[in-house]
């Protein structure tokens, strides 16, 4: 099991939270909060040891397009990069389009 966090620079508040996905065999699931400190932390639990590099790659590419104050953890079992950014799509679609826990 491997712990990896990774901070990036926010420019907007986040006023819910989501949750999508489940935990499970070649899946993830990603928990999406609002972060007052106005930056994004990204906390990744995941099965696989060894890949900091390709989730550091995909989370890059993540926050070239999202720049929201969050906290997000995902909770990972193998999934594939593609997989990783439809989850983290879906959990901004969930905040943005009045879906999150708190909308």
């Amino acid at each position: 099991m491997e712990h990896l966090t990774f901070d990036f620079p926010a420019r907007r508040t986040v006023a819910a939270r989501a949750h999508v996905g489940v935990v499970g065999s070649g899946d993830l699931e990603v928990l999406l909060a609002p972060n007052d400190a106005m930056q994004a932390r990204v906390v990744v639990n995941t099965s696989v040891d060894g890949y900091a590099h390709i989730w550091k790659s995909v989370l890059d590419r993540f926050f070239t397009r999202y720049d929201g104050a969050a906290s997000i953890e995902i909770n990972d079992f193998g999934a594939t990069p593609g997989v990783v950014a439809l989850r983290l799509a879906e959990a901004v679609e969930a905040v943005e389009g009045g879906q999150g826990e708190n909308a």
